[in-house]
């Protein structure tokens, strides 16, 4: 096999199309699943149902979208991407009419958690391994401007949902949410649409053991479990200090409006995150990259009880915002080294249940810590070591080199 042979086979970085119909599905997806954090007080304070009843829709979404991205992305394996997306944006827009017609608490998570949770899964392992398997050279790059919808998403649907409710009700910002989730995710199915899938040669299967696997096999591998359990400390580590962070600052003496603004800096340095480790990725490759990026995550967390005013914030913020934005898309990258196009939709569906698992995790011990010591010390503590867990988890991660193979250059994953 000589080596126009072999590069005839790598996909071409031509779908870029998908990568925006990506961008568009997480920053709807996520914006509506966060809304809920806009609405909490008006329909806390229409209905009498408690915060903390409320609240625990997040809770539903994240653990009900994990078992789901886990289906979404087996499913995507056999029938395509673009069947699993079609499904999603129908619940999305559904999800949000039932809620907004919710006559109980019950009803409200079961719709708002429940759904919710199961459509906006359908956006993410299915779109993510069709655009790792579309793109070879700029692999990276085009997994991290998918992932950067979700960093669009504060400052595009929070701030529309937080106009809406003062000129709605909240059933009525909710309605409308659904209707313009339909109106925005429907047309842009179309173009979420898979590379053909490259034929692997007797040498890709000899020198890439990996790439022959079944998704069981995959699913009991090394490169899987080290994946899957780096992405759980990663998500635990994060979702704690994005979750209490607001409430933190308004210990520390800031007001409500200047402490929400933590949060949107956050979201707007976790956008240029995935830019900057995307680019750096493709240059320096996925895995170092990845592990320094968590070093500084942890590091950073750990950096927010040395801050008091707000300046202090927002450095901490854009730094911790870079590091957790950067990394997240990065996963993607390392599954598509060491799996085939054919079953990386089902790895990442069972990495996304995991990561999801350590996103829930992480608001609900840090509540539990300050309600046992009255601090929120512990929750950054704890984020800090679980995130340096992280790095030296990933560490393990079989590395990537490049031997000639047949006159020619293809990836091998060195254990």
């Amino acid at each position: 096999m000589n080596s126009s042979a072999s590069a005839s086979s790598l996909p071409v970085d031509r779908n870029w199309s998908l990568v925006a119909a990506g961008a568009v599905l997480g920053c709807v997806g996520i914006g509506v699943l966060f809304a809920l954090a806009v609405l909490l007080q008006p329909m806390s304070s229409d209905t009498g149902w408690s915060r903390a009843g409320l609240s625990s829709a997040m809770t539903l979404a994240f653990v009900s979208g994990g078992f789901a991205g886990f289906g979404w992305g087996m499913l995507s394996d056999r029938y395509g991407p673009r069947v699993c997306v079609l499904a999603g944006s129908v619940l999305l827009g559904l999800a949000c009419v039932l809620a907004s017609r919710a006559d109980s608490l019950l009803e409200f998570q079961l719709s708002y958690g429940l759904l919710l949770g199961v459509a906006v899964a359908s956006f993410f392992a299915p779109v993510i391994a069709a655009t790792a398997s579309s793109f070879e050279r700029h692999r990276n790059l085009a997994i991290s401007l998918v992932s950067a919808g979700v960093g669009v998403a504060p400052m595009t649907m929070s701030p529309l949902v937080a106009w809406l409710v003062t000129q709605h009700d909240w059933r009525s910002t909710l309605l409308i949410v659904g209707v313009l989730a339909w109106a925005l995710t429907l047309p842009v199915v179309w173009f979420v649409r898979a590379a053909p899938a490259p034929a692997a040669s007797a040498e890709d299967i000899a020198t890439r053991g990996s790439q022959s696997l079944t998704a069981g096999q995959a699913l009991r591998s090394k490169p899987f479990i080290v994946l899957a359990l780096a992405y759980f400390a990663c998500c635990a580590a994060h979702s704690g200090p994005i979750f209490h962070t607001v409430s933190y600052a308004v210990g520390c003496g800031l007001s409500v409006t200047a402490a929400v603004t933590i949060y949107s800096m956050e979201g707007a340095a976790g956008l240029g995150g995935r830019l900057l480790f995307g680019v750096l990725a493709d240059r320096l490759g996925a895995k170092p990259v990845l592990v320094a990026g968590l070093l500084v995550q942890a590091l950073a967390a750990a950096a927010y009880l040395g801050a008091s005013q707000l300046t202090g914030f927002y450095v901490v913020a854009i730094v911790f915002g870079l590091a957790y934005g950067g990394t997240m898309p990065l996963y993607a990258s390392l599954a598509r080294e060491a799996f085939s196009p054919r079953i990386l939709g089902t790895v990442l569906g069972a990495a996304s249940l995991l990561s999801s698992m350590g996103m829930a995790l992480g608001p609900l011990l840090g509540g539990w810590l300050y309600d046992r010591f009255g601090t929120y010390t512990w929750l950054y503590i704890g984020s800090m070591s679980v995130g340096l867990a992280a790095a030296a988890i990933a560490l393990l991660f079989p590395s990537a080199r490049k031997p000639l193979v047949g006159g020619g250059r293809q990836p091998v994953l060195q254990t």
